[in-house]
């Protein structure tokens, strides 16, 4: 007799996968407001799940049987043979900003300029499937950008003030890019694994602009815009080779590659005049979407495994994106300068004693570590740095492979210099990471 397969787990699978491509676009209009996705396609989204996440980022270098590794497309290939395995992630971002000249920020009793933003979302979905005794596949729904600004200031020239009354300016911009995986992992000699990532880019960016006169009904209300819809496809391929050190101890390097890609679609530029009782279009045209680009990205790893009972590693990740589109991108008339982005990672976790059947907290697996990341914007002359410290925990439910994974990530970007915003956020992660065992024999009916 052959082991049936979970059906419910399945059927919640193809649905999710299905559903998140055209809900993709609404989730990502709440991922959390940011200043700095205000130019080209977004904000970059920092990849992984809760367990990459909680470890400072790493993953390219790591080998886990346990876990779905959504950094390197080799790390599939480290899994229990004929196993089936699923992972769901949720997110909560909490923000607080502060700067000196903000438009979008409420100027506080103290005269500072300060705002905060509070968000809940789906991050993702991922699913891997064995092929044969030594290769995987996987399919993956996740977020690469985002955009989601909110920007508010009053007319304050008097003379403006006198002859059109009191005007309100507004900017705002949500959307974003997201990304749909398929990719396949061998293992050869036992000791290296080769991947391939196949990723299908899609989205939906829009951009607001308004001037509202708010006293006198005579003046028409501006309002333009840009409305974009992005698609294209792009790739990525990894490497892993594992070298025993002893029998409990071993090393693993990783490197990944990340082709460059020219996101292609259609984009509307529109612009309105209004009044209480007539709307007359100004501009609405219709064209090729040419100027943006999904830069290539160079990615290295290495970790050092005891057993099953702790693992530390360091990632380091490069794009350059110049050329990318940025800085001519609609709503970015901010002078800025692109170039190379850097990502340094470093984690580790540990796992006490995953068969202790005494005390539960010492099979829990804990997690660690931090990261400095230099954006590939520099406005104003600063150039826009990310620095935080991660933390997080695995608890095991059933079994060892089915796990609740928690992550939490405290950090700062950008500065209060050159009339910059200061981001402090809390991001909260949760993973649920299922597994099971597909066709195998039962020993009786």
């Amino acid at each position: 007799m052959v082991k049936k397969i979970t059906l419910a787990t399945v059927a919640f699978l193809l649905m999710a996968v299905s559903a998140l491509p055209a809900a993709a676009q609404d989730i990502l209009a709440g991922n959390g407001y940011s200043p700095y996705s205000l130019f080209g396609f977004g904000d970059p989204v920092r990849q992984g799940n809760a367990y990459n996440q909680s470890m400072g980022g790493i993953g390219i270098g790591d080998r886990n049987v346990r876990y779905i590794n959504l950094l390197n497309p080799a790390a599939i290939t480290a899994r229990e043979v004929k196993s089936f395995m699923m992972d769901f992630g949720l997110e909560n971002r909490n923000t607080l900003y502060e700067g000196n000249a903000a438009a979008s920020m409420a100027q506080s009793a103290k005269g500072e300029l300060r705002s905060a933003s509070n968000t809940f979302n789906m991050h993702h979905i991922a699913a891997t499937l064995p092929i044969g005794t030594i290769g995987a596949f996987k399919l993956a729904v996740m977020p690469y950008s985002t955009v989601s600004y909110d920007f508010q200031a009053d007319e304050t020239s008097d003379e403006l003030i006198v002859e059109a009354g009191d005007i309100r300016y507004s900017k705002k911009g949500r959307g974003g890019v997201y990304q749909a995986v398929l990719g396949t992992g061998f293992t050869l000699w036992r000791r290296l694994s080769l991947g391939a990532d196949l990723d299908y880019y899609f989205g939906k960016i829009d951009r607001y602009s308004s001037a509202t006169f708010t006293t006198k009904s005579s003046y028409r209300t501006i309002e333009s815009g840009w409305a974009e819809n992005i698609s294209c496809f792009g790739g990525k391929l990894g490497i892993q080779y594992t070298q025993p050190i002893t029998n409990a101890l071993s090393a693993v390097a990783g490197a990944t590659y990340g082709f460059s890609s020219r996101l292609k679609g259609g984009q509307i530029r529109y612009a309105f005049g209004e009044t209480s009782s007539s709307k007359d279009t100004v501009i609405y045209n219709r064209s090729s979407l040419e100027n943006y680009r999904v830069p290539s990205e160079i990615g290295a790893g290495i970790s050092l495994r005891y057993a099953d009972v702790w693992m530390a590693g360091f990632d380091y990740v490069r794009q350059d994106w110049s050329g990318t589109g940025m800085s001519g991108a609609p709503g970015g008339e901010y002078i800025l300068q692109t170039g190379v982005a850097q990502q340094f990672r470093a984690g580790f976790e540990v796992t006490p004693n995953r068969y202790d059947v005494r005390h539960w907290l010492r099979t829990l697996t804990y997690r660690a570590g931090a990261y400095h990341e230099q954006s590939h914007l520099t406005i104003g002359g600063s150039r826009v740095t990310s620095t935080g410290f991660t933390l997080g925990v695995g608890i095991p439910v059933y079994r060892y492979y089915n796990s609740i994974n928690l992550g939490i990530d405290v950090g700062q970007r950008g500065t209060l210099t050159n009339n910059l915003i200061r981001e402090r956020y809390f991001l909260f992660t949760i993973s649920f990471n299922l597994h099971d065992i597909w066709f195998i024999p039962t020993l009786y009916n």
